[in-house]
């Protein structure tokens, strides 16, 4: 299989991506330039972490006029895997690929940190390996990660199991406590209704590896692989 890492301006997580896939999971990888106006021939886009555009505006928001955006919501309506990691979150977020909007964190502080999250589904290409109910560690770096939307889009999340992770306790309980960002009803994950589209806050490329200590981030990248050759 064949991933494309998309590479925008201000971006920082683009490499750990493409080290993961290339040298933790073996997979092929290449680079894609965001004024790139075709995209080659590719199983799963991942749209990285960090500040593309500096977050002038607001994260994502300038994205959204990048040349390559048009075929990466065409590659997303063609059913194709779409990850979005942090700032990749927001750009879905901004792009309409993924419903919602992100806001500063409540505390009005940047977070970097270990948070636990409880996977709330496993039907989608990205969690496949994973158990609902499950506990993950992976990291969060961000300012603007308080996910919101109005109560009518809310629980069509809910309602279409579209929300994939929420943040909670080491025990798994979803508590104000184990929030991290005031994020709506603790969510940290969500997927379109087709589920080929993942938007996540956490960065599961820098927790794959045991020399980091902690390789709960797999589960994404095992479940891709899974998805796209069984």
């Amino acid at each position: 299989m064949k991933f494309g890492v998309i590479v925008f301006p201000g971006a920082n997580c683009d490499h750990d991506c493409y080290h993961v896939i290339k040298h933790v999971f073996k997979q092929d990888v290449e680079f894609v330039w965001h004024k790139e106006e075709r995209l080659a021939k590719y199983d799963c886009l991942v749209l990285p972490g960090g500040f593309s555009y500096g977050d002038y505006l607001r994260p994502g928001a300038i994205v959204k006029f990048s040349p390559i955006m048009k075929e990466v919501k065409r590659f997303a309506k063609s059913g194709g895997l779409v990850l979005g990691i942090c700032n990749g979150f927001q750009v879905l977020l901004e792009t309409d690929l993924l419903p919602g909007a992100m806001m500063t964190n409540s505390s009005l502080k940047f977070i970097c940190s270990d948070v636990y999250l409880k996977l709330e589904s496993d039907e989608t290409p990205f969690t496949n390996q994973g158990r609902v109910g499950g506990v993950y560690k992976m990291p969060i770096a961000h300012f603007d990660g308080n996910y919101f939307a109005d109560e009518a889009t809310l629980q069509g999340l809910e309602d279409n199991r579209q929300i994939i992770f929420r943040y909670c306790s080491e025990d798994g309980d979803i508590t104000d406590d184990a929030n991290p960002n005031g994020a709506l009803w603790n969510i940290s994950a969500i997927c379109n209704i087709e589920r080929n589209v993942l938007g996540m806050m956490p960065h599961p490329e820098r927790c794959c590896e045991s020399i980091l200590g902690n390789e709960d981030g797999r589960l994404i990248f095992d479940s891709i692989i899974k998805s796209i050759l069984r």
